[in-house]
């Protein structure tokens, strides 16, 4: 078996270290022990995207907002079934996932950054969903491994109470708020409810084919 060759490090804005990896065809980015993202599992990331948009498809020239660059397969899954007339906004935290993607990963992403319908934002997805009024038809979110933040503690944020009631105000009417997680979580159910959400919770494998561990997707209607 080839041996995983580390290729880059990277600073997490407030504290830890992310590390690209690659094995022959296969990347990975990690946080010290824990995997993030694996090239070959994207399935559940895909599905976060179409879920999200087939209940935003009377929209007309939506705006979605992705959360995370990650390894792009959200984006790509978004841009594959959004109309030419779409705006797709990418937030992402740290500066070097965005090199990475345009470098050593750029075979994955397809031209996908390069599409007219992106605009890159790097920074803070938090900071740009609470400056944000009635301006995204569809906001989702893949930060950290989900509710229970994991890389950083000001991910927790946007799941409590707060980050929840601006993800709604920076809403259209009748908006999407698509949450990614590794597994469910019942405590963030019961405040996308209790914040005036229509929720439903849906499980999906981690691989396209429908193999893999089992991750839950959260689409909540505002």
């Amino acid at each position: 078996m080839l041996p995983w060759i580390q290729l880059d490090t990277a600073q997490i804005p407030g504290g830890g270290e992310l590390r690209l990896k690659q094995r022959g065809t296969e990347f990975s980015i990690m946080l010290g022990t824990n995997e993030l993202m694996n090239s070959r599992l994207s399935g559940s990331e895909e599905a976060l995207a179409t879920l999200a948009i087939e209940r935003i498809a009377t929209h007309k020239r939506p705006h979605i907002l992705i959360g995370g660059l990650g390894m792009g397969f959200t984006l790509r899954a978004a841009l594959a079934v959004l109309p030419q007339d779409a705006k797709v906004t990418v937030a992402e935290l740290v500066p070097a996932v965005v090199d990475w993607a345009r470098g050593p990963m750029a075979e994955i992403y397809a031209g996908s950054l390069d599409d007219p319908r992106v605009t890159i934002h790097v920074g803070d997805v938090g900071a740009l969903i609470a400056k944000s009024r009635g301006q995204f038809d569809a906001i989702l979110l893949d930060v950290d491994n989900g509710p229970d933040g994991l890389t950083r503690e000001e991910n927790d944020g946007l799941y409590a109470y707060d980050g929840i009631r601006k993800s709604k105000t920076a809403l259209t009417k009748s908006g999407v708020l698509a949450v990614w997680s590794q597994g469910p979580d019942p405590r963030f159910t019961q405040r996308l409810k209790g914040s005036g959400y229509v929720v439903e919770e849906i499980p999906v494998r981690a691989g396209r084919t429908g193999r893999g561990k089992k991750h839950m997707i959260w689409m909540a209607m505002a």
